[in-house]
This record gives C-alpha cells, structure tokens and sequence, in this order.
C-alpha cells in the first residue's frame, strides 16, 4: 500500500526506514532520496513513528 503517492514511497518503505532509526517523516524521505511534495502522508508517516515507538515501548516491559 502507498503511504506518499507523489514520491511513490510504500508501507513497507516507511517501515523499514523507521526500523534503520528514522524518527521523523523528514528522514524517511531522506532515505527514500526525496523531499516531500504535497505533504498529506507525514502525518500517516508520524502515526507509524509513534505505533512503533509504542511496540518498542511495550516490548521492552
């Protein structure tokens, strides 16, 4: 599934990105060797961000 349609960047993109250690929608895009264009995906992107932070959260208990 698309997470950004204008830079064609999917879930598993975006997941994997977070899993390397990125912490903000900026350096997801970073990674994926682009800027963003119209925007409406960070807030999907900072919602991943944070489900992950949370499963880390709850695993390290």
């Amino acid at each position: 599934m698309y997470v950004c349609n204008c830079n064609g960047i999917r879930e598993r993109d975006v997941r994997q990105a977070i899993a390397a250690g990125a912490s903000r929608p900026a350096e997801i895009f970073r990674s994926q060797a682009c800027q963003p264009q119209c925007a409406k995906c960070v807030c999907e992107m900072r919602q991943m961000i944070d489900e992950s932070r949370e499963a880390l959260r709850y695993a390290a208990e």
